[in-house]
């Protein structure tokens, strides 16, 4: 039986830009995205960044769905989600 748990994340940058990632260890990958050289490309031009907002999921593939709806969304749309004044609910098919 697994138990690893996958996180869908929002990240805020320093410049207000916001940044939707997955992952299967959320403190270790917002480290990443502060300190690593390996870090995404997109965050470590924009650091620091703070974790906004996260989803859990027991698989994989969940987990990778709900990143790429989210990345599909607005920017405004993110916002209310994280502010949790969404009317969106958690994808879960």
């Amino acid at each position: 039986m697994n138990t690893e748990l996958y996180y869908t994340y929002i990240l805020e940058c320093n410049d207000k830009t916001l940044y939707v990632g997955f992952t299967n260890d959320l403190e270790k990958r917002v480290h990443q995205h502060n300190n690593s050289k390996n870090g995404a490309h997109y965050t470590k031009i924009r650091r620091p960044v703070v974790l906004k907002y996260s989803e859990t999921y027991k698989t994989f593939s969940e987990a990778r769905k709900r990143e790429e709806e989210l990345k599909n969304w607005t920017r405004e749309r993110k916002i209310s989600l994280i502010s949790g004044k969404s009317k969106d609910t958690v994808s879960r098919n």
